[in-house]
């Protein structure tokens, strides 16, 4: 394997870190400041595959806005209990065996059938399946995009490196709080050391959630849990507590100032916009939202059984076993209203919903979920990712663009 050598030098409160590989800190100097200096070995094929990452979100968006007749998003549970036993939380018991996996990858393999771009592991607790390493192996074997919801309590360095290995693409982790409560222990406080860890050692994308809402007893707590992400070198997003049918619960003011300082921490691309338009916005001050929820047929959740429901919190609708689930099933499920919709809080499901938004009003889209700055040009607000997936898909006059975004879209495999 070809390796580079690299040095860094930083002081913990303002850390420079290496794009490929994150380092922990080795001494403390003089002054009592932490600081790290050592020289380390980096794989060049660990330094490339955040860029092959992106890559591959950007074709997977293109190819979403190409087309509406394939899943975007599939949640799966190979398992349904949970070490822990968050008091807000519906989605886990104390009892279930891992789904069996064979099970699971045949279930794997017919979402891909589906055309499914992406595939996230939920639970329950999945890292309390002992063959998650062979499932997301699966995943990557048919090109899908793999992801992991896990609470982090089970993560060791020898647990992330299997997940290298097994080539994930993207964790996430929900902290609720700093210190631990009669409602949550998923607390900065008990999870730091993890996180580190994730910093350190991930080569996959990381994501810290961080919570709002009536369950959280101190909301100043998601902007501090959103800015040791970013001091960590991960990403920070912040959802709003939902009750047990996915629905909102509206938000003091005090909550909402908190809820709008840890959104603006967060990094805006293209997969987690949802994040940061007037869509979150609305929610955050209990106002309904005009949308077409897309569940069952661009979003799938597929349940321990095996069962195709709307959403976590809708489970029951269609309940279709995924074995029978067909392109007929998402044609129906793409059309069908949704009556939970408009106060509906699950942001997987938004981000979907909202790539077949740009796609059917492209202009109106991207003006809304980023507002053109004063005295610029209507793009200048967007991430460059953005920038340029509306270069591709706006539709142009000019015979020379339209020729530059045909040749594009065969390069990335969705002309």
């Amino acid at each position: 394997m070809d390796y580079r050598v690299s040095q860094q030098s930083f002081d913990v409160g303002r850390p420079v870190l290496d794009s490929s590989s994150r380092q922990k800190v080795v001494s403390i100097d003089g002054g009592g400041r932490e600081k790290y200096s050592q020289f380390v070995l980096i794989p060049l094929r660990s330094r490339t595959r955040p860029i092959r990452r992106h890559m591959r979100e950007v074709r997977m968006v293109a190819r979403a806005l190409k087309s509406t007749r394939h899943p975007v998003l599939a949640h799966i549970v190979p398992v349904r209990r949970c070490n822990l036993s968050c008091t807000y939380c519906n989605e886990f018991d104390t009892t279930s065996v891992p789904v069996p996996t064979e099970e699971m990858l045949q279930r794997i393999d017919h979402l891909a059938r589906l055309g499914t771009a992406a595939i996230h592991l939920s639970g329950g607790e999945p890292l309390l399946h002992p063959q998650l390493d062979a499932i997301i192996e699966r995943i990557g074997q048919h090109g899908i995009f793999s992801g992991v919801l896990t609470n982090g309590y089970l993560l060791t360095v020898d647990r992330i490196r299997r997940l290298n290995r097994a080539g994930l693409d993207h964790l996430q982790i929900s902290v609720d709080n700093v210190t631990p409560d009669d409602v949550s222990v998923k607390s900065l406080k008990l999870l730091d050391r993890k996180l580190q860890w994730l910093g350190e050692y991930a080569e996959f994308e990381v994501n810290i959630n961080s919570v709002v809402g009536s369950s959280t007893q101190n909301p100043d707590d998601a902007v501090a849990v959103a800015r040791r992400a970013i001091r960590l070198g991960l990403t920070s997003t912040v959802g709003l507590i939902h009750d047990e049918g996915g629905q909102l619960k509206p938000l003091d003011e005090n909550q909402r100032n908190a809820y709008q300082e840890a959104l603006k921490l967060g990094k805006q691309s293209f997969t987690n916009f949802a994040f940061y338009n007037q869509f979150q916005k609305n929610l955050s001050l209990g106002l309904p939202n005009h949308w077409h929820c897309r569940a069952g047929s661009r979003y799938l959740y597929i349940c321990e059984d095996g069962l195709v429901h709307y959403c976590s919190q809708q489970r029951g609708y269609p309940a279709i076993p995924l074995e029978q689930y067909t392109t007929a099933d998402l044609e129906r499920e793409y059309h069908s209203v949704k009556p939970c919709a408009p106060f509906c809080t699950i942001s997987c499901v938004h981000r979907v919903a909202m790539l077949d938004f740009v796609r059917e009003n492209p202009k109106e889209a991207l003006t809304r979920f980023f507002p053109p700055k004063e005295s610029n040009s209507p793009t200048s607000s967007m991430p460059l990712r953005v920038r340029a997936l509306a270069w591709l898909f706006l539709p142009s006059k000019l015979g020379k663009r339209r020729f530059l975004q045909e040749i594009a879209k065969r390069i990335l495999g969705v002309a």
